[in-house]
């Protein structure tokens, strides 16, 4: 029994992995307790796959068939991830919102999202919420998405964009991914030459953004923040 006692899976890489159980028991014929080991093969459980693991090509794919069937620009929807996110499923922020597009449980409750942290579901919900704030504000894209950040409620307090730091900046960095968006899509003839880029301020915006959408002549459509 010592001897068996003694062995290991790392010491014999042929033999599949083993579990060691010891049970100490009374001997019937001098009521000594005696150890025994049994070494029996121990079953291994595949790894699981990492939870929420979509390839860029993936979330790129489903962001653009879901937002064609929610009618809601593709573009938005990236930018609104980029800046919730920055395209970790798995994030959680302080107040517990969730996933790519950050839902609270209550909104992933609201518009069907069974896991927040499946990167397919989350961008459903989150998606089809933004179509919701969109219609209710008449496509307003600077109610909608102060909506999204700072809830329905605050919009209607204010009846404008609320005060809050938090949201103008939400708005404003919304703003400037859909502008990276469009210019990146532009044709190279569209884009304007020899014009000096505007300077970023360093200093906390004082007024909301207001995101404004273009349709160029050849038809294509980009979103600007003024």
């Amino acid at each position: 029994m010592g001897i068996v006692a003694g062995l290991h899976a790392a010491d014999q890489p042929d033999r599949p992995p083993q579990q060691v159980v010891r049970v100490v028991r009374a001997d019937p014929r001098t009521g000594k307790l005696v150890r025994s080991v049994i070494v029996t093969a121990k079953a291994v459980a595949a790894p699981k796959a990492a939870e929420g693991a979509v390839s860029p090509r993936g979330i790129n794919e489903a962001v653009e068939a879901i937002a064609a069937t929610q009618s809601v620009p593709p573009g938005l929807v990236h930018s609104v991830i980029k800046v919730e996110s920055n395209y970790n499923s798995l994030a959680v922020s302080s107040k517990g919102a969730q996933g790519l597009m950050q839902l609270m449980p209550a909104t992933a409750r609201r518009f069907g999202v069974a896991n927040s942290f499946d990167p397919i579901d989350n961008i459903q919900g989150g998606t089809k919420y933004l179509k919701y704030l969109l219609d209710l504000y008449n496509g307003d894209y600077n109610l909608a998405l102060a909506a999204y950040n700072a809830g329905e409620g605050a919009v209607e307090k204010y009846g404008a964009v609320p005060p809050y730091p938090e949201t103008i900046n939400y708005l404003v960095q919304v703003g400037r991914q859909l502008q990276k968006r469009s210019v990146a899509t532009m044709p190279v003839a569209s884009i304007p030459i020899n014009q000096p880029a505007a300077p970023v301020a360093d200093a906390q915006p004082t007024g909301p953004a207001h995101i404004q959408e273009v349709v160029a002549a050849d038809g294509s459509v980009r979103y600007v923040s003024r």
